[in-house]
């Protein structure tokens, strides 16, 4: 969790403005050319201090400006432009204005109801605009997204494990365990936190106050992550502290903050021994790739379906296919298939067709014409001077 940050708020209209006006009306202009809607500089108090609200306004201003500083409260608290629909059927949306995490203002966004479709991507922009020039806190908004997001995943979690059971915490595992050990491979800190939360509430839920099973359950959970690491690269000993410390060190927990404590700076421990390792890694994964062409010869194999096996993108598949090997995926796939078929030649009696489809090849004739590519040889003359007799002749 985040910590909390101390927001300090500037309610003296005379009070010297900590955000500068310039920066602001060259985003009001680039605003109002790029989406066509109306942006405004206020400050805490939801007063206009650049460009113009774009609207008649109300009978009653106190509510427009109410309106507004609620707007700045809200998207300060979740982190993202907040919208909400005037009295007077106007779309308003915005962001704090803020100098380091002092917040001086707003920028307020306006439209007419009827465009509300295309209000969710102008608003999207407007927190990216305004962080590029430095009109808000585009971290401590991030902070504050990643709370809110903490706290959805934790409402979900307990709603999915209400009323189930030691068996069906144990399926939880089973139903995250994939997408964590993709996270973990990939160095995906921010999945893989979210997926354990989901998972530590889950176990939470259901333990209560039984300590020991908590610790049991969670012992699955490091398990399942140590695995993950381990496959992509990291040295086991590095995990464990060098002297396998982690079982010595869950037994000495005593409450569930403790707990949820152990199991977050393991995670990070995990992430941390993945990045140390970054080379070694893309070798496992590469010699995992090439593992499972060996293996699926036969089948009708493509770079994605095999990068996904090896839980590579597949583009990065093929940039270390060219670094490590200095080939192509299919360069390396026809090779390992007319090796396969070599050995079949030399070894078996089997017709050509039949050893043509058990490699993979479409047909005999493609077989015929990529194995005199790669050995100079046509499949008929690399068996006869194997020393088999061909099928359907008798022994020399």
């Amino acid at each position: 969790m985040v910590r909390e940050a101390t927001i300090v708020t500037r309610m003296n209209k005379r009070a010297p403005r900590q955000t500068s006006d310039e920066p602001a009306n060259a985003l009001i202009r680039q605003y109002r050319k790029q989406f066509g809607f109306v942006l405004f500089l206020t400050d805490t108090a939801g007063r206009v201090c650049a460009g113009q609200p774009g609207c008649a306004g109300c009978k009653r201003p106190s509510d427009c400006l109410a309106l507004r500083r609620r707007i700045i409260a809200e998207a300060l608290r979740w982190g993202t432009p907040f919208v909400e629909l005037c009295a007077q059927g106007c779309l308003l949306w915005g962001l704090p204005a803020m100098t380091n995490q002092v917040v001086t203002g707003g920028l307020i966004a306006t439209a007419p109801a009827r465009v509300q479709e295309k209000v969710r991507a102008a608003a999207d922009a407007l927190l990216r605009l305004a962080e590029e020039r430095n009109l808000t806190n585009g971290s401590l908004l991030a902070a504050r997204r990643a709370e809110a997001e903490q706290e959805r995943y934790k409402a979900e979690a307990i709603h999915s494990v209400k009323g189930t059971d030691y068996d069906a915490i144990r399926s939880l595992y089973l139903q995250e365990e994939p997408a964590l050990i993709a996270a973990i491979k990939k160095g995906e800190r921010s999945a893989a936190r979210a997926i354990i939360n989901r998972v530590l509430v889950g176990i939470y839920f259901l333990g209560r106050d039984r300590l020991e099973l908590l610790k049991s359950l969670v012992l699955e959970l490091v398990v399942m992550m140590c695995r993950a690491a381990v496959e992509a690269g990291a040295e086991p000993a590095e995990l464990f502290g060098g002297h396998y410390r982690v079982l010595a060190d869950l037994a000495k927990i005593h409450d569930d903050e403790a707990l949820t404590r152990w199991l977050t700076g393991l995670l990070e421990r995990i992430m941390d021994a993945i990045r140390d390792h970054r080379r070694y890694p893309n070798e496992v994964l590469l010699g995992k790739a090439l593992s499972h062409m060996q293996e699926h010869l036969a089948e009708n194999l493509s770079r994605d379906t095999v990068a996904r096996a090896a839980g590579l993108s597949p583009s990065h598949f093929s940039h270390l296919m060219r670094d490590k090997l200095k080939r192509s995926f299919t360069e390396v796939l026809a090779q390992y298939r007319v090796d396969r078929a070599a050995q079949q030649l030399a070894r078996t009696g089997d017709s050509l067709a039949v050893i043509a489809l058990a490699c993979g090849f479409p047909d005999q004739s493609y077989f015929s014409k990529v194995f005199k590519k790669i050995t100079g040889r046509t499949p008929l003359a690399y068996r006869q001077l194997s020393g088999l007799p061909l099928p359907g002749h008798p022994p020399p």
